[in-house]
């Protein structure tokens, strides 16, 4: 069977774009995440992606078309598991 990562859109692309270099809110900062959002939103498995990067704890790149603030604010919004 083949791995969900095989079918990405950004499969053989440079992993550079991925992991943008700067300070959100800087424009060249947003406009290289813009570009890998854009590569993203054409991909049939970003939600497989985006769902490994939330399960993997990834705290820094783009993944299945969130960057790091938008993962961050979705494990806050998770429903815990109880404890005990």
């Amino acid at each position: 069977m083949m791995d969900w990562r095989e079918r990405a859109a950004c499969a053989g692309m440079d992993s550079e774009l991925w992991f943008p270099v700067g300070a959100p809110g800087a424009p060249a900062y947003d406009r290289a995440v813009a570009a890998a959002k854009a590569v993203c939103a054409r991909c049939p498995v970003a939600a497989e992606c985006a769902l490994f990067a939330l399960g993997e704890g990834i705290e820094h790149g783009v993944f299945g078309g969130l960057d790091g603030a938008e993962r961050a604010a979705q494990r806050r919004r998770a429903p815990r598991a109880p404890v005990g």
